[in-house]
């Protein structure tokens, strides 16, 4: 029996899709990164049980930590994205959470800095407000361990590849270092949208690119560009029909970045066959209904996409390009709207 529902919503499902193909399918991921956090800033006196915790969101985080304070007793109040929706919204209020949205803005980056702006004035009048900084502060690491746990008993012995989306870099950062450290041989793949800073694709705008989460137009330091093996940049419509062949093929209705991570890994196994494949399902694919799944009829099939391996980031082009990383370089601090200040998620 669980204490509170965010320890039950937390816990992911691994689901076999073929005997070397497992997803890891979670309701919402980020719950874990905010749990973790929260009890280690409480064990280690950084906040006491009543503290407000501030945060930028475009929602998932926002009920992530929302739920986390619910669960340890904390105050709630989140800066959120105009993507926040109405059944978002309504919970937060429910759960007692100050939501504040910006004004809607032309491109990903305003969006953040006006986000991150607010921030700024919440905590210079509020100083006893404690930043929770997602994409910049390594205590969302913590949260992890118990899943890399769960991945290491339950999936047969034997080198893997680890598949998932690269937001804050927590979860797939996470989930490999830890894995790493019991000795298991593991492949990152990280996968990421074009017009991100994070792996150095901004040049290359994607009109439609509403894959939330996994992208940036600012640095996140939580990204520890070393710990990756393989990048995959897919667009809207690659990741449109890696999500509807998943959910036809599975019944697994998931975001997004899970349609992506599931054609990269199709991908990878075709050019490495000795390993076990766990791609990370973040979210379910609700808010993804009306702008990418009822639009199915326009999926391309998975077997006639084919990216486009890239030894430059110059080489870099739509629809979907690959590459391994460490013949890449990690953007500098000249690259990427670098600043301690930001946060996101």
């Amino acid at each position: 029996m669980y204490a509170h529902v965010a320890e039950a919503v937390k816990r992911p499902d691994l689901i076999s899709l073929q005997p070397d193909v497992v997803c890891l399918r979670f309701e919402t991921m980020k719950i874990y990164s905010a749990l973790g956090a929260v009890r280690h800033l409480l064990e280690s006196g950084a906040v006491k049980p009543g503290d407000t915790l501030v945060d930028s969101s475009s929602g998932i985080y926002a009920q992530a930590l929302a739920l986390a304070c619910h669960r340890y007793g904390m105050k709630c109040h989140i800066v959120g994205s105009t993507t926040v929706d109405r059944t978002l919204r309504v919970q937060l209020e429910i759960l007692g959470v100050t939501l504040e949205q910006v004004r809607p803005s032309r491109n990903l980056r305003l969006d953040q800095e006006l986000r991150v702006r607010r921030i700024a004035e919440i905590l210079e009048e509020n100083p006893s407000y404690h930043w929770m900084r997602q994409y910049h502060d390594g205590i969302h690491y913590h949260g992890y361990r118990d899943v890399a746990d769960t991945i290491a008993r339950e999936v047969p012995d034997g080198p893997l590849a680890l598949v998932g989306g690269v937001g804050s870099g927590a979860s797939t950062g996470a989930l490999a270092t830890y894995l790493r450290e019991t000795g298991r041989e593991v492949s990152l793949v990280g996968v990421q949208p074009f017009g991100s800073v994070t792996f150095g694709s901004e040049h290359v705008p994607d009109p439609d690119m509403i894959i939330a989460g996994i992208g940036s137009a600012i640095e996140f330091r939580n990204v520890r560009h070393e710990l990756y093996d393989r990048i995959h940049w897919v667009d809207f419509e690659c990741a449109l029909s890696g999500s509807v062949e998943l959910l036809r093929r599975s019944g697994i209705f998931a975001g997004l970045s899970t349609g992506a991570a599931y054609l990269a890994t199709g991908w990878e196994r075709r050019r490495d066959a000795s390993r076990t494949y766990v791609f990370i399902a973040a979210d379910t694919g609700h808010r993804y209904v009306e702008t990418a799944y009822a639009r199915h009829a326009e999926a391309e099939p998975v077997h006639a996409l084919e990216p486009h391996e890239i030894t430059s980031l110059d080489e870099l082009r739509l629809p979907w390009s690959t590459a391994s990383w460490a013949g890449l370089r990690a953007p500098g601090p000249g690259d990427a709207h670098n600043s301690t200040t930001h946060a996101d998620g």
